[in-house]
């Protein structure tokens, strides 16, 4: 079949808002349970609820209520908001932030005390002692408790819960300013966590300690732990994923010689090395990289330049190897092993004991054909300061559409947030989306992503704002040098911190004609001032001490620099974002239409940090696409939406 030949950009594409969402769901966590399988299932048709799935016998069940939103709100980030073992599942509830335990015969009782402000009190990151009496979470305190030295800043610790039903709670550990990843050993002797302090963040500087820990014999009595031991960590070096083998030895992921890779405690050399790195940051809790057989064997999910593989290691020597799969590998009862699977032509999928249980949506049937899904190009090319820095590049592809003569597609630069986080080259619909449509794409991982070590990511500390958009204007200017994209229709776009990449980008070069910022920051003194405590002190690493350093708060924000902007943006935002309050957005906005700088706002009621629910993802990015269409001059006026783009014909 002949192609049409169709501008880009304007191209007709299968991959329609409509198709992103129907039937589409985030698969995250999945955790083996003897012959079962759970995971949990975020759904945006249903407001963007999580909802707790079980495979057993061939059948798929949903074992939460209806209304049930499976997700917790410690670090704002939550994850690890569940747990299950010998049928038993155990789970907190967004409503309202308190732990829930459905029975075997699926009733559910509220375990956690009902504390004296809503949502006061959070847990994350279970674990079942091993006479079932008790659950070891992190827990954060809000409100007038909490008190750990910082006027109006929530405690953190680790606390046993009884699951009897009687809300009472005994804390074990508590000091540090964060915790995290509370394991217990196989025979239930031993606890294992990681804690850090105030300026840290969790891939920065954290220790792992592990403590013997005596279980009460007496129902009015609680759990107590021995005199701790540090184990590993410490001023650079970053302990994530502590496990516990099958033989009670303990095991962690260190960043000591660079790259994440697999330690056990009483030696210092790593017991698994791998062509890239097993750790990511902890930006949520409940991440799994690396799992244990039965019989000690490792399964790892290995990051290698933006590409992921499961593979598997055998006394350190490889027995296998998938390419571009992995997410979440996880071992339970029975040395059964699950994960979360991906590849470049399809979604996530659920594979438990090697077989595929909960299945992704058949793309084909849905008339998506693989000509619509290409693998990308990983690249690397040269930055500020001779430097190297690291890209996935997706060209248009669409089986029935090709360019018009001569024509070379306009880019979109997706900035990742984080920034501490990764382009990752596994199926996503929403950049299909794009290239479908004539756009081409580069996933940038700049200085300061993961995946490629300890030193790569540091390169972003005091250079936040810099570095990171060096590399995506390089990006840009690299592709366009190799006739791969129009380098007059250049796009930047990015969430949170990827979209105060964005707006340093537009505020201090001149190579983006366009850009899009979903829910970034603006003015980092506000920032610095007013977001949650988990992030509080994160700029002393990425741009530096506050208030030593305010003159570089001041020069690094978009807000202070409006001379600079000039080419059109628009702007995305929730109402009830506790990470970037929407007064970043909106002072932008604000500033640009005073500026008659053309731009469009869209403030989302109910929203979070990230779109959840179908209406907002599909409005936002329908919107998006207008706004470019509009601003390339490639959409009649006849078939403009209710979209408001101030001062764009002015």
């Amino acid at each position: 079949m002949d192609k049409k030949q169709q501008a880009c950009g304007t191209w007709e594409s299968a991959i329609t808002t409509e198709l992103l969402l129907s039937g589409s769901v985030g698969i995250s966590e999945v955790i083996p349970d003897g012959d079962d399988c759970w995971w949990a299932e975020s759904r945006p048709t249903e407001g963007g609820r999580t909802a707790l799935m079980r495979w057993r016998e061939n059948t798929v069940s949903e074992m939460t209520a209806p209304k049930a939103n499976v997700r917790t709100a410690v670090h704002e980030y939550g994850g690890g908001a569940w747990w299950v073992d010998q049928g038993e599942a155990f789970y907190v509830d967004y409503n309202d932030q308190r732990i829930r335990r459905i029975d075997v015969n699926g009733d559910v009782a509220v375990l956690s005390p009902e504390p004296e402000s809503a949502k006061a009190l959070r847990y994350a990151d279970f674990r079942l002692s091993a006479d079932r009496q008790w659950l070891i979470a992190v827990v954060e305190q809000h409100g007038d408790k909490a008190d750990v030295g910082k006027a109006g800043e929530p405690s953190n610790s680790l606390r046993a819960i009884a699951i009897d039903g009687s809300h009472r709670i005994y804390t074990l550990v508590e000091g540090a300013d964060f915790y995290g990843s509370p394991r217990l050993s196989p025979d239930g002797s031993r606890l294992a966590w990681v804690q850090w302090l105030h300026p840290n963040m969790p891939w920065d500087d954290t220790e792992l300690y592990v403590a013997d820990i005596s279980w009460p014999a007496n129902s009015s009595d609680g759990p107590e732990l021995n005199a701790s031991v540090h184990v590993a960590g410490g001023v650079g070096e970053a302990i994530v994923q502590p496990e516990f083998a099958p033989d009670g030895t303990l095991h962690y992921l260190s960043d000591r010689n660079d790259l994440w890779h697999l330690y056990r405690e009483n030696d210092s050399a790593a017991v698994l090395e791998v062509d890239g790195e097993i750790g990511y940051p902890p930006w949520v809790f409940g991440l799994s990289r690396y799992c244990f057989t039965q019989e000690g064997d490792v399964i790892a999910a290995v990051f290698n330049r933006g590409v992921e593989s499961l593979e598997g290691y055998s006394g350190g020597s490889a027995f296998f190897s998938v390419r571009n799969s992995p997410r979440q590998p996880v071992s339970g009862s029975g040395g059964k092993t699950a994960f979360v699977a991906a590849g470049w032509a399809h979604e996530a999928e659920v594979v438990f004991n090697g077989a595929v249980i909960r299945a992704a949506r058949n793309l084909g049937h849905l008339g998506i054909e693989s000509a619509y899904l290409q693998a990308p190009e990983v690249i690397e090319f040269p930055t500020s300061g001779g430097d190297v820095a690291h890209a996935l590049f997706f060209a248009p592809a669409n089986p029935g559409v090709e360019p018009l003569p001569g024509e070379k597609p306009p880019l979109i630069v997706l900035a990742h947030g984080g920034p501490t986080s990764a382009a990752r080259s596994q199926l996503s619909l929403a950049r299909q989306f794009w290239t479908s449509r004539g756009f081409a794409v580069v996933d940038v991982n700049y200085r300061g992503s993961s995946g490629f070590g300890r030193a790569y990511r540091n390169k972003l500390c005091g250079q936040w704002g810099v570095a990171d958009v060096d590399d995506c204007v390089h990006a840009a200017q690299y592709l366009a040098a190799r006739g791969l994209v129009d380098e007059k229709r250049l796009i930047i776009r990015g969430g949170s911190a990827g979209g105060y990449t964005v707006l340093c980008a537009l505020a201090f070069h001149d190579t983006f004609t366009a850009g899009a910022s979903l829910y970034g920051v603006a003015d980092l003194e506000a920032l610095a001032n007013d977001t949650h405590k988990f992030e509080s002190r994160y700029l002393d690493s990425l741009i530096g001490a506050y208030p030593e350093q305010k003159a570089l708060y001041e020069a690094r924000s978009p807000i202070n620099s409006l001379d600079g902007f000039a080419a059109p943006m628009i702007v995305l935002q929730g109402s009830e974002d506790a990470i970037v309050p929407p007064n970043q957005s909106r002072m932008i906005v604000e500033a640009l239409d005073k500026k008659q700088v053309p731009v469009a706002y869209l403030e989302f009621e109910g929203e979070q940090h990230g779109f959840r629910k179908s209406e907002t993802i599909k409005r936002a990015l329908e919107a998006e696409l207008e706004f470019y269409l509009r601003v390339f001059g490639l959409l009649p006026e006849e078939k403009f939406s209710d979209l408001e783009i101030r001062h764009l014909d002015g």
